[in-house]
């Protein structure tokens, strides 16, 4: 796990583009606090940086930039490959050759062995750039379910990358602000791939790579991900049970392989619980949980963090988070964010005690509750085909409405599958964001409504709400948010629910078993009830949420309405002072205040 960047430029001179990268690696140490390095091919007028976060071989063999003996290929590399054993087996097999025990030099081989194919063949979390200097060529790749985050700026025949856009900024090589970034972050809370806040700043798409020639200075993008026939559909409970346990507790297994301190991540909700008993059947002992608590009891998991405790033999961190800590650190976590987001938060705190208690690696959750149904849309979305059938000019008259929840309703104007995620999901509405940002109501819906439309189905199920929470919801926010703030402490951040082989067995599903109206996650539950305590799922759904309503409230920056310019704005932070508005509204306007 570590931080990349690059520059492949003809404007520049070659001591130009390694001063930049130099620069933009600066701008990266946080998250690659154990080594630095910098390749330059100045005949390519390329330079590739790299900081290091040292989790397998910690030798100096680790160091990065990396080649291959002959020294045909380069590469920077962001991420783990859980599979490059078994890759790299297959690989000595057919002749390759090895001077560490990474698994970057399996991903160098396996491509000079299977050229571009070997993309696929990779299981892991990933975003890498490769130079092949033979074929003139630099591809940017990323893995299939987009976990860790990969930048890239291309014009006037020149090719930049980084882990996160504060590098573009600090090397000078893109720095204008694209002006709708405020739009799209005050409608979805967070800022939505492949946009950025700086103009022709993009995200890579996850599972696809990016060529870059240098011979001819430009660019193409494909998916690496091969078109298969879909997979026999799995109706059978039982069998669909069994290869659940089987599959989730392989994925664990192969995510905790690492030479660094690697622990769990312990909320006291199902998906983290279930996480923790499995890793604690293969690391015993050698296992650390991290934990958060609070003294406001709503918000406290401690009776539930402790049923699971008891069943592990690790070493147990608890951490006290106090109002005073969260305004105290509130500016650094603002700065940490890279991008503004309304979440991340809680990631920020649970990420430094874990760095403070010793941990390089650990195990999360994310990704249960999207695949198997574990927020309220998925009981919501059936309702979309009744109110799909509102007329626009009637959806219309919802902007007039006080209450939030059916001023929302105005997202039925809007015949696109954004507006479908906004109704779910948004936080203000177009006509609110033109008020707020003085703009017209035009601009704002062209901003966020204008792309193609998803070629969805067009129905609205458990299925469409899934596809929505993962690819919107936990792609734009829970993912880029926990990868960042994890990073800012240089702690490493595992998902095996977003496994490859784990997120197929989820796909062949039938949705008639695989979701559940008398219980959330239901067949997650139903498979390991042999491990997960009851007192664990036989609960209300809390989430990993902190006393921000309370907290924010009393932040006398945040709620002083004195500190916005707007009417509009004021009016809205005198309703969350109230109690009448939710806090991550008030956070969004406050940070579109702070950079606008």
């Amino acid at each position: 796990m570590c931080r990349i960047a690059g520059i492949i430029s003809n404007r520049f001179s070659p001591d130009e583009i390694n001063k930049r990268v130099s620069l933009m690696c600066n701008a990266l140490k946080h998250g690659g606090p154990d080594d630095e390095g910098i390749f330059r091919d100045d005949d390519a007028k390329l330079a590739f940086g790299h900081r290091r976060l040292a989790i397998i071989d910690l030798s100096k063999n680790g160091h990065q930039p990396m080649a291959d003996a002959k020294q045909r290929v380069w590469i920077t590399f962001n991420g783990e490959i859980y599979n490059y054993l078994v890759l790299k087996q297959e690989l000595l097999k057919l002749g390759a050759k090895f001077n560490s025990n990474t698994d970057t030099e399996v991903i160098i081989n396996a491509y000079l062995h299977w050229g571009t194919a070997a993309f696929e063949k990779l299981q892991g979390m990933f975003a890498f750039a490769l130079f092949d200097k033979e074929k003139a060529t630099t591809y940017l790749v990323r893995d299939s379910a987009g976990i860790k985050p990969l930048y890239y700026y291309a014009a006037d025949g020149e090719l930049s990358f980084a882990s996160e856009v504060r590098a573009f900024k600090a090397a000078d090589v893109a720095n204008t602000q694209d002006p709708a970034w405020a739009i799209r972050f005050l409608a979805f809370g967070h800022i939505p791939e492949p946009y950025t806040t700086l103009k022709n700043v993009y995200s890579l798409a996850k599972g696809s790579y990016l060529t870059w020639s240098h011979r001819e200075n430009n660019f193409k993008i494909a998916s690496y991900q091969q078109a298969t026939a879909s997979s026999s559909v799995i109706t059978n409970i039982e069998e669909a049970k069994e290869q659940l346990r089987n599959c989730l507790s392989a994925s664990v297994k192969s995510q905790l392989i690492a030479d660094a301190p690697i622990g769990v991540f312990l909320s006291g909700g199902i998906d983290s619980s279930l996480i923790t008993l499995l890793a604690n059947q293969v690391k015993n002992q050698e296992l650390k949980t991290i934990s958060i608590f609070f003294n406001e009891k709503t918000y406290d998991e401690r009776a539930y963090q402790n049923v699971v405790l008891d069943k592990v033999t690790g070493e147990k961190f608890a951490h006290l988070v106090q109002q005073r800590e969260f305004e105290e650190f509130l500016p650094t976590i603002l700065n940490s964010m890279d991008m503004p987001t309304t979440d991340g938060i809680n990631s920020w705190f649970i990420s430094k005690y874990a760095n403070e208690d010793g941990l390089k690696a650990v195990l999360s959750g994310i990704g249960a509750d999207e695949l198997f149904g574990g927020y309220p849309s998925f009981n919501r979305i059936k309702y979309f085909n009744y109110l799909r059938k509102t007329p626009t000019f009637i959806a219309h008259f919802a902007n007039y409405f006080k209450a939030d929840k059916y001023k929302k309703l105005s997202f039925l104007e809007y015949r696109h599958y954004l507006a479908d995620y906004l109704l779910l999901r948004g936080f203000f509405t177009p006509n609110d964001i033109a008020q707020i940002l003085d703009v017209d109501v035009k601009q704002v819906a062209e901003t966020l409504f204008s792309e193609p439309n998803s070629e969805r189905s067009g129905s609205y199920t458990k299925e469409d709400a899934s596809w929505f929470e993962t690819n919107l919801y936990m792609q734009n926010q829970l993912l880029r948010d926990t990868d960042v703030m994890s990073m800012s402490h240089g702690l490493e951040v595992r998902v095996p629910f977003l496994s490859e082989d784990f997120l197929k067995l989820a796909a062949s599903i039938s949705p008639e078993i695989k979701f559940s109206n008398e219980r959330q996650k239901k067949i997650l539950i139903d498979s390991f009830n042999d491990i997960l305590p009851e007192a664990v799922w036989n609960r209300p759904k809390m989430g990993f949420s902190f006393p921000l309503q309370q907290w924010m409230g009393m932040h006398t920056e945040i709620s002083n309405e004195h500190l916005y310019k707007n009417e509009m704005t004021k009016n809205l932070i005198r309703k969350f002072k109230k109690g009448d508005m939710h806090w991550s509204k008030a956070f969004a306007l406050y940070q579109v205040q702070l950079h606008g």
